[in-house]
This record gives structure tokens, sequence and C-alpha cells, in this order.
């Protein structure tokens, strides 16, 4: 990209996807509070749609627990051949504007319009409005300098609208960002920093970020970085998912093994879940767990085997929880990476 040509990057993300096709393909769900996810009180929900989030109800989140929350709460059984259609059917508006799109699940993409005359926020609009008439559904756009802004940008407006961070602006838009808005950074972790007196990232950058690497690990500098809107990161089409992980950052720090690992059942359902529907054709080389834990100390355990095996993964979690000092645990991941693709054998869907 030559040096003079101003990027211009579009975050794109439909609001409440699966939920919302539910909601179009039935139309007597509409105004009541939906959940799409697990056949059972043992399974978790997908996604919820507004309606069901207004009573906490969130993805990830055990059925059962969902139920408890909102009794009135639908469930609609997953249809993943009808979310890959219509998420197919947007991607293709996305290629009329840039061939530049980086995929990063089924309902979520970042594009780069760079080399498009027209305005970003201009491109947004006519993207939005394209997929409203072809598929009856909304999305919400970010648009930026860069992937971390717009993708920070594409909320600011939720549900159904956009949000244009330019160039000039963007010192001044991370400035006075508060904190908890940065990917990453959860409920825990701003109230650590609260306490610390930061709650901007226009506080936070005022120390040093090699005192930060101090204070926090590498986690510290990572997050200074952020705070200032760097991401020099190019929307790359071509590059296959190695992985595919399932996080959960809890409301409340789990003190036990025994805790981690009821956790751990329901995210592996859905895991598995997701591994089955959308990267059936992968090949699995290792499974993963990561832990963070109270003093944002960070430690993964990795094993090589070729499929999900809930012992495995259990053995994984103790080796884990063994290097927490004593410290209880504030965020679990579980994954698998995959074995690299071929570049001839490369597919995607959005």
């Amino acid at each position: 990209m030559p040096a003079e040509l101003q990027r211009k990057i579009i975050h794109i993300d439909m609001d409440c996807f699966y939920a919302a096709i539910e909601e179009r393909d039935d139309p007597t769900l509409r105004g009541k509070p939906v959940g799409v996810g697990g056949s059972s009180r043992r399974g978790v929900l997908t996604t919820a749609n507004y309606e069901a989030r207004k009573f906490g109800c969130r993805s990830a989140m055990p059925v059962f627990m969902a139920l408890e929350k909102c009794p009135e709460l639908i469930i609609v059984p997953i249809r993943f051949d009808v979310y890959k259609r219509d998420s197919l059917r947007i991607r293709e508006i996305f290629s009329r504007f840039t061939a530049l799109v980086e995929p990063l699940s089924l309902d979520e993409a970042f594009l780069d319009v760079s080399h498009n005359p027209e305005p970003g926020t201009i491109i947004a609009s006519r993207i939005r409005q394209l997929i409203r008439e072809e598929t009856g559904l909304n999305a919400s756009a970010g648009i930026a300098p860069n992937k971390l802004i717009a993708k920070i940008a594409s909320d600011w407006k939720k549900p159904d609208g956009q949000f244009t961070v330019s160039p000039a602006d963007a010192a001044k838009f991370m400035r006075e960002l508060p904190l908890r808005k940065i990917p990453g950074v959860g409920g825990k972790t701003a109230e650590r920093l609260s306490a610390m007196g930061m709650e901007t990232c226009g506080e936070y950058r005022k120390i040093d970020k090699f005192e930060w690497a101090r204070r926090l690990g590498g986690y510290g500098s990572e997050l200074y970085e952020r705070c200032w809107g760097r991401d020099e990161r190019p929307v790359n089409p071509d590059s296959p998912r190695k992985s595919l992980s399932i996080e959960n950052t809890f409301s409340e720090n789990l003190h036990s093994l025994g805790m981690l690992e009821r956790e751990m059942g329901a995210m592996l359902d859905e895991l598995e879940e997701k591994l089955s529907s959308r990267h059936s054709e992968r090949k699995v080389r290792s499974l993963v767990v990561k832990l963070k834990f109270s003093d944002f100390r960070r430690t993964t355990a990795e094993r090589a085997h070729p499929e999900i095996e809930r012992g495995i993964f259990r053995e994984l979690l103790e080796e884990a929880d063994s290097r927490s000092e004593g410290k209880p645990s504030r965020l679990l991941g579980v994954g698998v990476r995959f074995h690299d693709i071929p570049e001839v054998e490369q597919m995607e869907l959005f």
C-alpha cells in the first residue's frame, strides 16, 4: 500500500446473528426473549437476542442458568446450515466493495477499503443497507484507520448502527475511551485498574510502558499499545484459522479445581459444537487449556492429540492449575490447534 494511501478499515458485526435469523424465519418470535443453543438444560447458549440479554442471558451461558434468569426464554435449536448460507450471502456483498475481507466468524469480519475512493462511512452504510435488503438482517459497523479502533467503534451504535473514527480524531477517541471498552479487558481487570486510579486510556498511557510491564507483565505493555490505538495488523483474507478456543472471564474468581472443572464442562460442549459445525474439515493437532490468575499471570498447558478428549482436558487443567501459587483463577480457556493446511487446500466460509 502506498505510504500516502490512508487506511480505511471497516468492522462489520451482525446483530445477534443466529437469533435474528430465527426471528426472521419465524416472525412469531419477534419481541420475545430468544436463545439459540443446546437441546437440553446441560447445553449452552450460542447466542441470545436483545430481549433475552435484558435478563442477563448471554452466549456460552448454560441453558439451565439462562432459564433461571429468564423463565420465558424460548430456546431454538441451532441450524448452522442456514446460518452458513446467510453468511455466504453477506460475504458476497462484501466482495462487491473489496477483495480484502478477513472473516473472524460467521457473523463478523474486517474489510480493508483503503483502495476504494468513496469515504469509509458511505461504504459501510451501503453495505449495511444491502445486507438488510438482501437478507432481512441488521448489521452494525465501525470505520477507523486500523482493526483495533474499527472493532471498538462497531459496538458504539449497536444495534443497527455505525460509528466512524477518522485518523484526525483517533488520538482523542482513544484518550477518552474507558479501559473496559478495550477488547480483552474484562470486568475484573477493569476493577483492578480502577483501584489503581486508571479509568481511561488517557490515564493509563501517562505511565511508562516499561513500568506497566513491571507491574502487570506482558499484559501491561500490550494494553499500553492498545491505549494508544496502535495496530498495524493487515486485513488478511488468506490466513486460515490456526486454532479454535472458548474463553470465559469469570464475574468472580474461582478458588478450586472443582469449580474450574464444572465451568470447563459447559465450555467443552460449546467447543465441540463449534468444531463439528464450522471446522469439521480441519485436523486437530493439539488440545490446549489456558488459565489467567488473579494476579494477571497467564499459563497454558498443551498436549498433542487428534480429537477432543475430556480426560486429557482435565489433566491439562490440573497441570495449569498447579502453577497458580495459591492464586484463584479469573479466566479459563479451552481450545484446539489445527494442523497447517497446504495453500491449495485452503478454503474458508464466512
